[in-house]
């Protein structure tokens, strides 16, 4: 066996380009005899440390990394660490030339120390973070300043030194190489290799002479970009994924030949035309470069060069230095004091026992610096107006932290413990998530950057990968199926695939854990065994499934350090422009790095939001931290219990609001507990939940000793921190000792449980534990066992209290906002999500249902937000489509500078300067908001133009000291008649205001089938209903309280139609949208119902239908099974509509007018006349209408509201 090792090898992390699994180069490596492997991904470090790991793991399987890394062990086969950057002679120039990126070359670095560890990490770091264009380059200026500790390979064909080869010539090439000989001395190496392309084996000789010529040595390397020659194909696939291209039915094959041999060594789209890209053997090395057997002993040199990396978990923590001179410790039991008296008043000797213990802990265990650094970012947030939530997870168990501010909630009231935050039995880092308004977050991590400076702050990188179904999509996306064929194998996959890969559902590998269920889908293992593509989709789909598809960014995380995060990790730059780690979460902590997770809350912004509008509008202060609010308001329970909970946190969903109106909660406890057992898992506890609490007094308890814990839960077990009580209580543990009891049930480690068992019954004594066991503290044996059993079955699916907790304040408090100041908490509601049309659509539509006004848009009264008027919700300009804030902030200074617009005209001549267009000019007349002008929609539309026109002329004009039309008084066009034609019908007029803002404004075409709309159980807004606890991570799916494959029934208007010809059978079918009162949903009408109901499925028809729900991506649709009409539906009773006002006093002009806006509604509403001279009712026989809000909005201009009246 040929001696040789690989060093230039591309893993998964050449996202969609290298297809060498990690987790498999080590065995491959093993089983070749190979002592050394590098990893050289293109331009990124991402894997460095996770290849280190695996090395470790190949080693022993059972080692702690850092420990071994630590004890100095040997390897089985070495990590090298490198990287193939991205060179270019001047990494500042980022413009094109002649409509091409400037040219860059590949040079491939590995780290012999860990000081070329660092140098390499700096030189990556700055081609990300300073280089980036297209690729993150760098340059030999950079290259100097870093070269200490790397060895240098001049890489494969797009190398330098291979292409002035290519290019004939010869001189560049003598001093390339004199150049990295001058710089790396004998760790200059020029590479050779070949896979059977023409450039390699032209330059081969010149690339030989070369290096006997000028003294250096040659290594051969193969450029590895997937483990095993079959693996070709896979890789190919992960390129067609990042090009998105197709394959032909013989690239698919992976027996086909290589392709013929292309001069730069990729085809003219970018892939390899050779499968020669593999992890060779050394043999197979050897016989490509017969007479170069130097050149494979040389890689044993370059192993042997590069020591093992000395990782360390040292930590990497900032130092707070307190501002008066204190020490940290001084510091923060100064501010835990004052901020004890603030919140307690008497500080009683269970609250100081309670705080001196924890700031033990935390000093023993070196946190004080942490606790600090949180409370100062928040400390700064609240004092600058930015909102911090009330806490979140298990740091509102901290007595400390809601002493100094960090948390809210007082633990001490409902039972939280500091061992499930920071245990002092088990060494592990202290974790604050802190909650901030979504409009303020970056506010506050730009003053994080400022403290500590900008190359000591980072937000971390995540990676988005090839989960199952996405893996099976792109594939068959790839294999040029029809995406109906694909949605027939991912139909039948589970919405959450947990733990397990394709492999375990079509049974090729064991579940994960012996107890697991068994996710074996026989009906896809019948497709794989029986259709050849399905085989051959889902055979690639396991090839490439969980590989990173793309880079992110972490929702939450900011690294913060000491020094420049570039010092110990490698940098990156994401698509926006963000500096990141390049290393994920769980490594950057590994390696000392404190992360802090900065979460953007809506919640928080929803409650902030309403409390500006009621300090605006009412004058009313509301604080729910300054010790006024006792959580304890019945009325507030009340609308909780009613189910009236749209818009409230955590309780919006249907199926929440059901549980809430059978729980009846009276207390912020039975809250907490509803939500939290309002989860899989515990759900199936509900009703028992219910029934307890109903009757308390037929709770039986296992033991006495449980009542304390289970009590507040009506004998029901939701917390994990009742299973620590539990432990306490009944056998004598520690809190810390019972926090790992409850984190090993959690876990489901049996054998651990079992042993745990025979401590919890009989106790364990000796120098370090005392625990005295169930038996001797007076519990039965046979009762100690199944309260274990109750404990470890329920545990894994038991919340923790302090998160349920915190979060049940901003229940509470969006819940109470919303029952004393609906209108301004919907307001902020409206604000806070006011680019999305159905959330919109919905919370206007639960105003309109629950009596609230909604003023259509208005150009006198509307901002660019929704706003509060007289009790009534306005709608803002900025839920128009092509207006724009830059434009509606122009006409909102306008209005406030020079006062209220007077007429259309008028505005259009104010407004001249601003940067209004027509297009904008339109929506603004379409959504209504100059129909407080008294004019007609359709007069504007006519001559909207022309009046523009005329203003921007006259401007022109001005301009060249030309008399305007504006300065005559006089002037015919300052008298603009606009055009006698009728006004758009209702439906027009509404269609309209959809088109430009998404919405209904003024009214609703369904508006009048209310009553028969009630009677559907299912509409659009319950299809897009999303359960909360949906999963999280890159396998997790929306999880929907409307599942696939159920059948519903919803009614409304049919809003488009069509159909379309399906290529495989050619009949029609039928495709469109229905619409309720709460938005839209497509419909699809197969072949045979198509024809069934096509007479039927004709736009604006009124139709009840049915059939399944099915969703793809993001996307709903209803799959028709029967469609009906409505044609047998009343509209309900008719309107009548009253006018106060005097015949012999009222303008004729005025009653014109009133007669027109009546005569543009025709129907069959009644209206009457109460004539003040007489005080007698004249009904306006001859002149029925249909009442409608955008009709009552014209009206109310014309006569004041109090001289207009609904009834009926």
């Amino acid at each position: 066996m040929q001696d040789f090792v690989h060093l230039h090898v591309h893993t998964e992390y050449s996202l969609l380009d290298g297809a060498t699994r990690i987790s498999k180069i080590f065995q491959r490596c093993g089983e070749l005899g190979m002592p050394a492997v590098a990893i050289t991904d293109h331009g990124n470090m991402y894997g460095a440390l996770e290849f280190v790991k695996a090395a470790i793991r190949y080693t022993d399987k059972e080692a702690d990394p850092f420990r071994f890394i630590a004890e100095r062990r040997e390897f089985k086969v070495k990590p090298i660490i490198g990287c193939e950057l991205y060179m270019t002679d001047d990494m500042t120039v980022k413009t094109t030339v002649g409509g091409k990126m400037p040219k860059y070359n590949h040079l491939i670095l590995l780290a012999k120390n860990m000081t070329g560890y660092k140098n390499l990490i700096k030189l990556v770091s700055i081609a990300y973070v300073d280089g980036l264009y297209y690729k993150p380059r760098t340059d030999f200026k950079h290259l100097r300043e870093h070269a200490e500790g790397l060895v240098c390979l001049s890489a494969c064909i797009a190398g330098e030194l291979p292409q002035a080869i290519l290019r004939g010539d010869m001189q560049a090439a003598d001093e390339i190489v004199a150049r990295y000989k001058a710089l790396f001395g004998d760790d200059y190496y020029i590479e050779i290799q070949d896979h059977n392309i023409r450039d390699q084996k032209v330059v081969l000789p010149h690339l030989v002479a070369l290096a006997r010529k000028h003294g250096v040595k040659i290594v051969a390397t193969n450029d590895v970009h997937y483990l095993n020659k079959h693996d070709a194909t896979a890789q190919k696939v992960l390129q067609c994924i990042s090009f998105r291209t197709t394959m032909s039915p013989t690239e698919m094959d992976e027996n086909a030949s290589d392709l013929p041999p292309v001069s730069d060594g990729v085809d003219d789209t970018g892939y390899f035309p050779t499968k020669e890209f593999y992890l060779k053997s050394g043999d197979e090395m050897a016989e490509l470069f017969p007479n170069l057997g130097d050149a494979l002993t040389n890689t044993l040199e370059v192993a042997a060069k590069c020591e093992p990396y000395f990782f360390s978990k040292e930590p990497l923590m900032p130092a707070f230095v307190p501002d008066d001179g204190s020490t940290p410790y001084d510091y923060l039991y100064n501010l835990t004091m004052t901020g004890l008296k603030k919140k307690y008043g008497e500080i009683t000797s269970e609250i100081m026992e309670r705080a001196e213990y924890e700031l033990g802990i935390v000093k023993r265990m070196g946190f004080v610096d942490y606790f600090l650094i949180v409370w100062d970012f928040i400390n700064w947030s609240e004092t600058h107006g930015v909102p911090v939530g009330p806490g979140r997870g298990s740091g509102a168990g901290s007595i400390v932290a809601y002493a100094i501010g960090i948390t809210k909630v007082n633990p001490l009231k409902y039972d939280l413990y500091f061992e499930r935050f920071l245990n002092p039995e088990r060494v592990s880092n202290p974790d604050f998530d802190i909650d901030f308004c979504v409009d303020g977050r970056e506010r506050t991590i730009e003053y994080v950057i400022g403290k500590y400076g900008v190359n000591n702050v980072s937000q971390i990188v995540t990676f988005g990968t090839l989960a199952a179904k996405a893996a099976v999509k792109d594939v068959g996306r790839v294999f040029n199926q029809p995406f109906s064929e694909v949605d027939k194998i991912t139909k039948l996959m589970p919405k959450m695939m947990g733990h397990n890969h394709i492999g375990h559902l079509l049974g090729f590998e064991k579940p994960k854990k012996p107890d697991d269920p068994n996710p074996f889908i026989p009906e896809l293992k019948e497709m794989y065994d029986t259709d050849p593509m399905v085989r051959r989709i889902l055979d690639m789909a396991m090839e490439v499934e969980g590989m990173p598809r793309q880079t992110g960014m972490h929702a939450a995380g900011v690294i913060i350090c000491r020094d420049p995060i570039a010092d110990h990790i490698p940098m990156a730059r994401s698509s926006e422009g963000i500096v990141t780690t390049q290393f994920n979460m769980i490594e950057c902590e590994e390696l000392g790095l404190l992360k802090m997770d900065f979460l953007g809350l809506r919640t928080v912004t929803d409650i902030s939001k309403t409390l500006k509008y009621i300090k605006k509008y009412r004058g009313i202060n509301v604080d729910f931290y300054d010790g006024s609010m006792e959580y304890n308001d019945q009325n507030t329970y009340k609308l909780i219990g009613d189910g009236d909970t749209h818009a409230v946190f955590q309780l919006e969903s249907e199926g929440m609001k059901k549980f809430m109106r059978d729980l009846k909660p009276a207390s912020l406890e039975e809250v907490m507990a509803g939500i939290s057992l309002f989860r899989p898992g515990p759900i199936d506890k509900i009703p028992v939940y219910i029934e307890n609490k109903r009757h308390p007094d037929r709770i039986q308890y296992d033991h006495p000793l449980l009542i304390p814990t289970l009590k507040v839960t009506f004998g029901i077990m939701v917390y994990q921190e009742q299973v620590m009580r539990i432990v306490q209580d009944i056998a004598g543990y520690s809190l810390g000792r019972a926090d790992e009891v409850r984190r090993m049930m959690s876990k489901k480690k049996k054998e651990k449980m079992e042993k745990e068992r025979e401590v919890f019954l009989n106790g364990l004594h000796n120098d370090r534990v005392d625990i005295k066991g169930a038996v001797a503290n007076g519990v039965p044996a046979e009762v100690a066992n199944k309260i274990y059993d109750d404990m470890s079955s329920f545990a894994s699916y038991a919340f923790n209290k302090s998160h349920a907790a915190a979060y049940t304040y901003l229940t509470y408090q969006t819940a109470y906002l919303k029952c004393y100041y609906t209108v301004e908490f919907i307001t902020a509601v409206l604000n806070n999500r006011i680019t999305s049309i159905e959330e919109i659509s919905n919370y206007l539509g639960y105003l309109k249902e629950r009596g609230f006004t909604v003023l259509p848009p208005n150009i006198n009264r509307s901002y660019g937000e929704f706003s509060v008027e007289d009790g009534a919700v306005r709608i803002g300009m900025a839920a128009i489509k092509n207006v724009g804030m830059a434009a509606i902030d122009n006409i909102v200074e306008e209005r406030e500078r020079n006062g209220e617009f007077t007429d259309f005209v008028e505005f259009v001549k104010r407004m001249e300067n601003s940067t209004l267009n027509k297009k904008q000019l339109e929506s603004l007349i379409y959504a209504g908001t100059f129909d407080c002008f008294n004019l007609k929609r359709s007069q504007l539309i006519a001559v909207y133009e022309q009046i523009l026109d005329r203003v921007q002329r006259d401007r022109q004009q001005s301009m060249k000291g030309q008399i305007s039309f504006f300065d005559d008084a006089k002037s015919e066009f300052n008298r603009f008649d606009f055009p006698d034609i009728a006004e758009y019908d209702l439906s027009e007029k509404l269609a309209k205001e959809k088109e430009v803002a998404g919405v209904y404004l003024t009214g609703h075409p369904l508006d009048q089938y209310k009553e028969h709309l009630k009677k559907y159980a299912c509409n659009t807004a319950a299809l897009a209903e999303i359960i909360e606890d949906g999963g999280s991570g890159d396998d997790a799916e929306k999880n929907y309280a409307i599942p696939d494959d159920t059948v519903v029934t919803i009614g409304g208007m049919l809003v488009e139609t069509g159909k379309k010809t399906s290529k495989k059978t050619g009949k029609d079918f039928g495709v469109g949208k229905i619409e309720d009162l709460y938005g839209t949903v497509e419909l699809m009408l197969g072949g045979f119902k198509y024809g069934q109901y096509k007479n039927i499925f004709v736009k604006d028809k009124l139709v009840t239908v049915t059939g399944k729900v099915r969703r793809r991506e993001d996307s709903i649709t209803v799959s028709v099974d029967r469609m009906e009409t409505w044609d047998n539906v009343k509209k309900g009773a008719g309107k009548k509509l009253y006018f106060h006002l005097s015949f012999r006093e009222t303008d004729p002009e005025i009653m014109d007018t009133l007669q027109n806006i009546l005569l543009a509604y025709p129907g069959d509403d009644e209206v009457f006349i109460q004539n003040k001279d007489d005080n007698k009712l004249y009904p306006l026989t001859e002149l029925h209408t249909s009442v409608n809000p955008i009709m009552l909005n014209e009206l109310v201009g014309l006569l004041g509201e109090k001289n207009v009246k609904v009834r009926g």
